[in-house]
């Protein structure tokens, strides 16, 4: 498949090396599927909308980590329809471990004429991060001279007296939309500052104790939002999101269970509830 040859160029790109000896077999995994169901509709199965994700991975030669996966459609009959997505990341480490590289390709399997692409870099000495994403023609030959960036981003952290500070300047270029993001953390408090030219807003997140934490946020329109996150045990958790005269979101986690509810408002009235349900279940 196409991808699956884009893929191992981009791996072997990455180790620097030729075609070599067989790498060992990768660990054998299980696939998940889960189940979503649409628009809070319970009442027959055209609200339902159960995908199969797989995924594996394999230690290629020269220390390169490859994962791959697929996601397929377990609603549909058309065998052409079932597969939705396949996907392929490979990583290296430099260094000593100081450096990081990694590669990420993805094909919409429904339209296979694109690859889109993200590439991660990292200096852990320097407490430096690169983000960039893209698309490129899905063809090996267009593949190394078509591939267009669609979004880049830097993360430069460093510590301030034992607290945590991050500057995260964003590029997007299909809008020719630049922001920065910046975070201190310290102990139980988080301030996050999102700026651009446009639009500012400051989120001040609270830790209240081992259990609950609020974040108020504030723009520079004067809206304002309210969210609390409950931890409830086990790893489940519900995080409930006011925004006044627009909505109320709850998301709750519940082990494998995940449910979303969007309540519109109208000035006090809420009405027309969103729910979407989602169970992951591993076999």
């Amino acid at each position: 498949m196409k991808l699956i040859k884009l893929l191992s160029a981009a791996s072997l790109s990455i180790a620097g090396v030729s075609a070599g000896p067989s790498a060992p077999p990768a660990a054998s995994t299980r696939p998940q599927l889960s189940i979503t169901i649409r628009d809070g509709n319970f009442t027959d199965f055209d609200g339902l909308e159960p995908t199969i994700t797989w995924e594996n991975s394999q230690q290629l030669p020269n220390e390169v980590d490859f994962r791959y996966g697929i996601d397929l459609s377990a609603r549909t009959t058309n065998l052409a329809s079932l597969p939705r997505r396949i996907w392929g990341r490979a990583s290296r480490r430099f260094a000593a471990d100081r450096y990081s590289l990694s590669t990420r390709l993805d094909m919409d399997v429904q339209r296979m004429d694109r690859v889109d692409f993200q590439i991660d870099a990292a200096d852990e000495d320097n407490d430096l991060k690169l983000t960039m994403f893209g698309s490129a023609a899905a063809s090996l030959k267009r593949f190394a001279t078509s591939p267009r960036v669609s979004h880049v981003e830097f993360t430069k952290g460093f510590d301030n007296d034992g607290n945590r500070v991050t500057i995260n300047p964003r590029y997007n270029v299909n809008y020719d939309h630049m922001d920065v993001v910046m975070t201190y953390d310290a102990d139980d408090t988080l301030i996050t500052v999102t700026a651009s030219q446009d639009d500012q807003e400051v989120t001040i997140s609270q830790q209240l104790n081992d259990d609950n934490m609020l974040s108020p946020t504030i723009s520079r329109d004067g809206s304002l939002s309210l969210a609390w996150d409950r931890k409830l045990g086990d790893h489940n958790s519900v995080r409930t999101t006011l925004n006044p005269n627009r909505s109320v979101e709850v998301e709750w986690k519940d082990e494998a269970w995940t449910a979303n509810v969007n309540f519109p408002m109208e000035e006090d009235t809420m009405k027309g509830a969103t729910v979407r349900i989602k169970r992951d279940v591993r076999f």
